[in-house]
């Protein structure tokens, strides 16, 4: 495995981070920090509200605003504090199924297609499809099917998130404490899913994205306390 300053990425290039829900960006934050500050153009697009996740008893304290639009609002503040302006954020509200789960049609599969196409990004970001959560592994299987029909060089990195069931670990970022802390706080301004897990859990949604943090960290035997985790895929190299 190795140190995420270790692979050529080249300068300068294009991040395009396919986020099946609002809050996986924030999973991988401190890598996107990364690139971030070696000026790196990172634009994200959150495929679905993730509405779903949102408890009824949650929301009656905001009265006159959807979960869509809840969700949305939360992801909104992170990126602001992230740094992302508001032209690198988008929402595309792809088609879903009567549960809320990404539908896996034409439709949706088209304008990632549009999305990629248009961009044509150096690295794609989305989380592993070896996956409990079917949202996560449609993502990942749209956009491959898009890049592998394309002629475009593009790198995948996939990464590990609390409902991944295995994957190979190939690139790491390291974190100490206080960047924990400062993405803890990222974490923490997606409210409906830091209070669903305080109720459902008994922790928040920070430590329990942190405690993947400390297990990948642990695993591998890092110095750091913490570190981010990713699979990468070479397409059309």
């Amino acid at each position: 495995m190795r140190h995420i300053r270790q692979i050529k990425f080249g300068e300068h290039g294009k991040i395009l981070v396919l986020a099946p829900h609002p809050d996986d960006f924030d999973e991988i934050a401190v890598t996107m920090h990364y690139f971030y500050k070696k000026n790196f153009s990172i634009f994200l697009n959150v495929l679905s509200s993730g509405a779903s996740g949102v408890q009824d008893s949650y929301m009656v304290h905001f009265p006159g605003i959807s979960k869509q639009e809840k969700r949305e609002q939360e992801q909104c503040q992170s990126c602001r504090y992230f740094g992302l302006g508001e032209r690198q954020v988008s929402f595309m509200r792809l088609q879903l199924d009567d549960t809320g789960h990404l539908l896996d049609c034409d439709e949706n599969l088209q304008q990632i297609r549009n999305v990629i196409n248009q961009m044509k990004p150096d690295i794609i970001c989305c989380p592993h499809e070896n996956d409990t959560n079917q949202d996560h592994r449609l993502t990942v299987e749209m956009a491959e099917r898009v890049l592998q029909q394309g002629e475009q060089s593009t790198i995948m990195l996939l990464n590990r998130d609390p409902k991944t069931i295995s994957m190979k670990n190939n690139v790491f970022t390291p974190f100490d404490e206080q960047q924990a802390q400062w993405k803890a706080q990222m974490l923490r301004f997606h409210d409906s899913q830091h209070q669903r897990n305080l109720h459902t859990r008994g922790y928040g949604f920070d430590e329990r994205i942190l405690r993947v943090n400390r297990d990948s960290a642990k695993e591998h035997d890092l110095k750091e306390k913490y570190a981010e985790v990713f699979e990468t895929r070479y397409i059309n190299k």
